[in-house]
């Protein structure tokens, strides 16, 4: 227990290091624009999911790493916020943000590997899970604001989303579930489908109406309401 723990652990932390210090190291020599730099650090969080999920054999074992890694993480961010520049380094809208995103993407995590794997015994659905809001976001963020003309707006959306975005996370979020079902699923290509395109509208609409950002949380969690019964109901 201890060896898988430590093993899985280094190879979490030797992920961000690697990845979140080349993306902040590129960025002091490289114009990036303020948006597409924070798409690149939750694309990076978003790869995670691999390591979450498969540098652990254990389930309970994982649950544990994330829960460690909130701790040590969040004791860190504390501190950091007292470094002038903090905020402009790692782009925060707004003061806590980090700190806010790193809990409610760590509960996100917590909740699916509890249900996905050590419920159902399938690990495969904790990352077509987190697929679902990941890389459809950053779509829905970049697309929006590049072609965005048509706007929702309402009580429940927060300011105004374009249509543009929301159809690129629906298309997105689509493909990236089906890539993820094909290639951990048992099932037929085209059993695959409909349960991605019925997990990416629900995706799409969820990000539409959430606010305060927390569609870390909701997102993955509402796709993953949708994909775990479907996945059964096929028989997968």
């Amino acid at each position: 227990m201890g060896q898988e723990l430590v093993r899985g652990f280094s190879i979490i932390i030797l992920y961000f290091i690697v990845l979140a210090g080349l993306a902040i190291f590129l960025k002091q020599f490289i114009k990036v624009p303020k948006e597409v730099f924070r798409k690149i650090l939750h694309l990076i969080l978003l790869g995670s999911v691999f390591g979450w999920t498969y540098a652990f054999e254990t389930w309970w074992i994982a649950l544990g790493a994330v829960l460690t890694f909130l701790l040590i993480v969040f004791t860190l961010l504390h501190f950091a916020e007292r470094i002038p520049g903090y905020s402009e380094l790692l782009v925060e809208r707004n003061k806590g943000e980090i700190k806010r995103s790193l809990i409610a993407v760590c509960a996100m995590l917590a909740v699916l590997i509890t249900i996905c794997w050590g419920v159902l015994g399938q690990r495969y659905l904790v990352i077509a899970s987190v697929a679902a809001w990941g890389l459809g976001d950053a779509a829905a963020a970049l697309v929006g604001k590049r072609f965005g003309k048509r706007h929702i707006e309402g009580k429940f959306v927060e300011g105004r989303k374009s249509l543009e975005g929301t159809l690129a996370m629906f298309v997105v979020s689509f493909l990236s579930v089906l890539a993820i079902l094909l290639a951990f699923g048992s099932l037929k290509w085209h059993g695959y489908i409909p349960i991605s395109l019925v997990t990416a509208a629900v995706s799409a609409v969820v990000e539409l109406y959430t606010k305060g950002g927390m569609d870390t949380l909701t997102c993955p969690l509402a796709a993953a309401l949708v994909l775990l019964p479907l996945v059964r109901l096929w028989g997968a």
